[in-house]
């Protein structure tokens, strides 16, 4: 992560806080007002750091490759990178309060960790993903465990067999290895994913109880057992306030922090936030459209939260393509809620382009698809009690064979 910051601040992509910053609501609040990497060089003693990937670019260029090839390159992804075991981490005495966990909005439950990653590990198998944790106090952390994902299937095993799930959480790692971690992969794939990203290998070392976690400012060895404990509110990525529900608990028995370390905070309902929200999806958008059209680019909108609104820009090869390039978005990413198709002179990232091919483009009667009674996303504030919603798929296309009555004048 380290290299990746001074990577932002050679670029001119940092913003730096040299004076003190409250890591309750004073730091959140700075990020929030710029998508530049935020640095804090006091963020209650220790430093800090915001907006490490809050853009497709950041991103692209965490990644390192081109931004334009950015989703055919994580498409074509086969999780398939080596990691190599290098060594042991010596934990130490846990205490969270020596981390500037933030507290984002009055409202919120407590500080919470938004940026860790929780590998966990069970059965053979190891696991990696974000988790948001609120502080109960100084070793102990309610985990929102979101109900049939990996780290919820493998906790509930472990406690089938009368046993705990250990777990070691990383605060501070490379954004390859966080993106990797946001990513639906197949099972046990993230730090291979990872590796893939990074190069091909990716090194690792083996906490106490077995579980392995790549480089990172701050490690938290621990496990995950029966105890259980109330989780929110908390602002999610609309930006809107989550319920309370009983979570599980995570005691953590030991903590290893680099020297000088750098803490790492995620904006909840902010542009990092969206970002990694929305971007592991967009590849899977792409490939399933792929399979009906061609499609050209795929984004997950800022204002549609980074998560419930695509836009696609396809070339078409028959009239019907562009539906059929709807229901394969929906089935590749189920929580999507709006989908507009554009052709390939419409830019998919400029709202203005895309709202000018929905009003030249788009007959009510004819190029919407209204989908009722469908599952939707659980953060979706207008979702009914059942957790379904309706999905509207939008044709923004031209229609074929005439071409000459859209031509747009330019000078170029």
């Amino acid at each position: 992560m380290r290299e990746f910051i001074e990577t932002m601040r050679a670029a001119g992509r940092l913003t730096e806080v040299s004076g003190p910053c409250s890591s309750e609501y004073e730091a959140p609040k700075r990020a929030a007002t710029t998508d530049d990497l935020v640095f804090f060089e006091d963020l209650d003693g220790m430093r800090g750091v915001m907006n490490l990937t809050a853009t497709r670019s950041a991103l692209a260029l965490a990644l390192d490759i081109r931004e334009e090839s950015l989703l055919p390159t994580l498409a074509g992804c086969r999780f398939g990178g080596e990691v190599a075991v290098d060594g042991k981490v010596t934990a130490g005495h846990a205490d969270l309060s020596k981390i500037p966990i933030m507290k984002h909005y009055p409202l919120d439950a407590g500080r919470y960790l938004t940026s860790a990653i929780v590998f966990s590990r069970y059965g053979g198998i190891q696991n990696g993903s974000i988790h948001r944790m609120l502080v109960l106090d100084r070793t102990h952390l309610a985990a929102r465990l979101v109900e049939g994902r990996h780290t919820y299937n493998l906790h509930k095993a472990a406690l089938a067999d009368g046993e705990e799930l250990p777990v070691a959480i990383t605060i501070g790692t490379h954004p390859a290895v966080t993106f990797a971690s946001c990513t639906r992969v197949p099972e046990g794939k993230e730090l291979a994913y990872a590796a893939e990203l990074r190069g091909g290998t990716l090194p690792v070392r083996e906490c106490s109880n077995g579980v392995l976690v790549p480089d990172a400012e701050i490690v938290l060895e621990g496990y995950i057992g029966a105890e259980t404990a109330e989780e929110g509110p908390f602002v999610d990525i609309t930006g809107t306030y989550d319920p309370v529900r009983i979570q599980p608990v995570i005691t953590i028995t030991g903590m290893h922090m680099k020297q000088d370390p750098i803490y790492h905070g995620i904006l909840p309902g902010g542009a990092e936030h969206k970002m990694l929200m929305g971007a592991p999806y967009e590849p899977k958008i792409y490939t399933a459209v792929s399979g009906v059209t061609g499609v050209k680019n795929v984004v997950l909108t800022s204002g549609g939260c980074g998560y419930l609104h695509a836009v696609i820009q396809v070339r078409k090869r028959t009239q019907g393509d562009a539906k059929n390039a709807i229901m394969a978005a929906f089935a590749a990413h189920t929580s999507l809620k709006h989908v507009v198709v554009v052709d390939e002179d419409i830019d998919p990232t400029s709202l203005a382009e895309v709202e000018y091919a929905i009003a030249t483009r788009v007959r009510g009667d004819e190029d919407l698809m209204v989908i009722t009674g469908v599952r939707g996303s659980s953060l979706d504030p207008c979702r009914l009690a059942d957790g379904t919603n309706v999905k509207v798929g939008v044709d923004a296309t031209m229609v074929m064979g005439r071409e000459d009555e859209f031509v747009r004048a330019r000078w170029d």
